[in-house]
């Protein structure tokens, strides 16, 4: 009987070199490395990474988030011909909605940018979200930190679109642009606050043909909106744009203005501040993962766990106290 071949894994000392050398095939082995739940992956991938976050990059981080049917696979596609064509490689991470149960998901990203996934400065990276909230992947900073290294210099962010859990997107990028449709004015009073008060920049999209008047009402509605709103940086009036990815109305505005606002926050120093904040968030985000996994692996929290639940389950116990007997029960076992 002839012996199943293990396929080949490159070592960390090949794919950190991979990585730093532009190697797009050692850049998605990495991410589908930190994006596995295997105990010897894990152990692996922060090596990598630990070693990627060495190599300083200056780059732009763009988040790009609103509501399904807003258009920003389109509209990311169109700006992202805009960005390379100014001699930039981008680096599109686009998350993809996956069910909470099965995480199963769709990632039909790389069809819908088919023109720019044929480029070769752009490399397109469809994630589920794996039912995570905060409209990103749970390794979505990790992966931005991967794309850096490999010489990407604009990533761009595509978040599921779900509304208010979107704000997570905030604790990554340096800039966000909130797509909004011609006719989403009317629908301010269910926008919720934090989303909006996020937002870098406004864009309606798909402001061509007969949708041109009413985009031009959604476009005084929102700007309305912002002006009552506390500024986000005090040195940036936050702004709102018409955009079609047909015609291509107002993509290289959008364009100019991340790059003026990034620039104006790098030579203030915001930019490097905005960094270090998410790096010490990311830090607590991982260490919460990590806290959490160690507790529900745990021979004695395991132990208890189903019939804890089951007495806070027919009332005979409150959650509050379900909770401090599977910590006792942890600790006993430190």
């Amino acid at each position: 009987m002839q012996k199943s071949v293990k396929p080949y894994e490159p070592g960390i000392d090949e794919m950190v070199a991979g990585i730093l050398g532009r190697d797009r095939q050692m850049l998605s082995r990495a991410i589908t490395l930190i994006e596995s739940s295997r105990k010897e992956h894990e152990t692996k991938a922060h090596d990598i990474l630990d070693r990627c976050l060495a190599v300083k990059k200056e780059t732009i981080r763009i988040g790009i988030t609103g509501s399904p049917g807003a258009g920003k696979s389109t509209f990311i596609e169109t700006l992202g011909e805009t960005i390379i064509n100014e001699g930039h490689r981008l680096a599109v991470l686009a998350i993809d909605p996956s069910s909470s149960r099965s995480r199963g998901s769709i990632l039909g990203d790389k069809a819908r940018m088919e023109k720019l996934a044929a480029r070769s400065e752009a490399f397109i990276r469809p994630t589920p979200s794996s039912g995570h909230l905060g409209g990103t992947s749970p390794k979505t900073h990790e992966a931005i930190v991967l794309c850096e290294s490999a010489g990407f210099d604009v990533i761009l962010v595509e978040t599921v679109g779900v509304g208010q859990s979107e704000i997570m997107i905030d604790s990554m990028v340096d800039f966000i642009l909130l797509l909004m449709l011609p006719g989403s004015g009317d629908e301010l009073q269910g926008i919720k606050r934090g989303i909006m008060e996020i937002a870098d920049a406004i864009a309606i999209t798909k402001a061509d043909g007969n949708q041109g008047a009413l985009a031009n009402v959604s476009k005084a509605d929102f700007a309305a909106a912002l002006h009552m709103l506390p500024p986000k940086h005090p040195f940036h009036e936050r702004k709102v744009f018409l955009t079609s990815a047909i015609t291509g109305t107002g993509i290289t505005d959008v364009w100019q203005e991340i790059q003026s606002t990034v620039t104006a926050m790098r030579n203030r120093g915001i930019l490097q501040e905005r960094r270090q904040e998410q790096l010490k968030q990311l830090l607590h985000t991982v260490l919460d993962a990590m806290l959490k996994s160690r507790f529900f692996s745990d021979p004695c929290v395991q132990g208890v766990q189903s019939e804890i639940e089951r007495l806070v389950l027919s009332g005979t116990l409150s959650p509050f106290s379900g909770a401090k007997s599977l910590l006792d029960a942890f600790q006993r076992a430190e």
